[in-house]
């Protein structure tokens, strides 16, 4: 059996890299921990031991316990380190071939939007896009990726300002302006909180935008035939779009992680975010996301925070989550799934420092409300939850043209309008799930594959499918049920 993997020289666990004790990914001893001592992996502080743990003893749930963790932070007091090491990779060179938008986006696919403004409006779009895939509608105009029916539960019974209403019509009016979308229509019911009169407000007159209510057309039916022929009026200018070279600076990446492992924080994260590192270095934005798993690491990022004012904003995030889980009943450290803990991972002490490594080293440059555009460079922060479905429907809705998923029990996500690529954290997963995952990362301890090489293959891969090669969600039609924008404040 291969000795267990030690990550850290002070760390006081070690990774079992088969099955053993305990299943691999899962932590055991390396020496005696008494009741109370911090249990420690990547040489950070994961929990506490509940009970006597005996050096080779299996250590996890039943031994090990969430607790406090260190707040002494120090903004910005590795942020010259951040920038040296950045500073070692290639700055330009990587292109891909993307569609060229007017205002200087580019875009990885070519689809037509249908935006629902209101739960009222969503078998309307959704019958019109299938309606047009049964016809055979897209047939003739193949620069197109097809229609994509956006629809959500919301858009009334709720505020017509605050944080709910921002937050809704910035997924929707940055889905509708996304440099993926070539063309969007608005549907609303007429009536509804979200008016479409405010959705055009917000994207302006552009011609590519487009709206239309039920009331006013007559009822769903007529509404169904009258989003079809818009389609069917649009399908031919959106068709002429062609690809062209485009820099590794046009792109917007959403850096996701589900269903993680003990292994993720080993293989595909920091390979990840090695790739990550790769392509800042190029002018690119990579996001990271969901507050409640970077909580108990968040001095990794605060560390090479680039200002004040952007360690402030984090540190204002993990504050309202604290007080919106303990006002909900619930603890940041209910997060780990009972996927998560079979997987090996006992408290989101640990989950959060494996899910931070993929953002690489990279200075952090801005922090972001949800669905906010992207617009700064490099390392960018977006506060979204912890569920992927509603985190990557922000980051979309930000402008990322990919995402990029890690997974170390396995994932059946994806999204449109921007594909979704899926690295598998261990062999046995891209084995059993081969359909559903886009690259190996378990070779890096199979096969000794290093870090540099795998990052190098992630970041091929992903210029790859920037320039059309399809993921695997995408070949399998994943993402016309994973739009799902995030609820704030009350329904009434």
């Amino acid at each position: 059996m291969p000795e267990p993997l030690i990550l850290n020289p002070a760390d006081n666990v070690a990774i079992l890299t088969e099955k053993g004790i305990a299943p691999a990914g899962h932590k055991i001893a390396r020496k005696d921990i008494a009741t109370g001592e911090a249990v420690v992996k990547y040489g950070q502080v994961i929990g506490y031991a509940s009970a006597p743990i005996a050096q080779g003893a299996h250590v996890h749930s039943h031994n090990c316990a969430f607790g406090d963790h260190g707040r002494d932070y120090q903004p910005g007091a590795g942020l010259e380190a951040a920038r040296a090491a950045l500073a070692r990779h290639p700055a330009s060179g990587l292109e891909f071939q993307g569609y060229h938008r007017e205002g200087g986006q580019v875009g990885t696919r070519n689809y037509i939007a249908l935006v629902s403004t209101v739960n009222c409006s969503a078998t309307a779009i959704r019958r019109a896009a299938e309606e047009l895939r049964v016809e055979g509608a897209m047939a003739d105009f193949p620069n197109v990726d097809g229609v994509v029916a956006l629809a959500h539960g919301s858009g009334c019974g709720m505020a017509d300002s605050g944080p709910g209403w921002r937050a809704l019509q910035r997924v929707l009016t940055g889905h509708a302006g996304h440099p993926n979308v070539a063309a969007a229509l608005f549907v609303g019911l007429g009536c509804e909180v979200m008016q479409i009169s405010r959705m055009k407000q917000e994207l302006g007159a552009a011609a590519r935008f487009h709206g239309l209510t039920i009331q006013e057309n007559g009822g769903t039916r007529r509404t169904i035939d009258a989003i079809k022929a818009r389609v069917r009026e649009m399908l031919p200018q959106v068709n002429r779009a062609r690809r062209a070279p485009a820099p590794a600076s046009a792109l917007k990446i959403g850096l996701q992680c589900g269903g993680s492992d003990g292994f993720s924080g080993i293989t595909a994260n920091p390979a990840l975010g090695l790739a990550s590192d790769m392509l800042a270095a190029q002018g690119a934005s990579l996001v990271l996301s969901e507050t409640p798993e970077i909580y108990g690491a968040e001095r990794l990022l605060l560390d090479r925070a680039t200002s004040g004012e952007v360690a402030d904003k984090m540190l204002e995030r993990l504050r309202w989550w604290e007080d919106y889980t303990a006002r909900n009943g619930a603890s940041l450290d209910n997060n780990p799934s009972p996927g998560n803990k079979a997987g090996g991972l006992t408290t989101i002490l640990e989950k959060s420092l494996g899910a931070v490594a993929k953002a690489g080293t990279a200075p952090l440059e801005a922090v972001l409300e949800y669905a906010e555009p992207i617009t700064a460079p490099g390392l960018n922060f977006m506060d979204t939850p912890g569920y992927d479905p509603v985190s990557a429907t922000g980051q979309i809705a930000g402008g990322a043209q990919l995402i990029v998923f890690t997974t170390g029990r396995g994932s059946a996500f994806g999204s449109k309008p921007a594909p979704t690529i899926k690295l598998a954290t261990n062999d046995r997963l891209f084995e059993a799930m081969a359909d559903d995952m886009d690259l190996n990362c378990g070779d890096i301890l199979s096969a000794g594959v290093s870090l540099e090489d795998k990052a190098r293959q992630i970041v091929e891969l992903i210029l790859a499918t920037a320039s059309g090669h399809a993921s695997k969600s995408e070949a399998l039609g994943l993402g016309d049920n994973e739009f799902l924008p995030w609820q704030i404040g009350a329904v009434v």
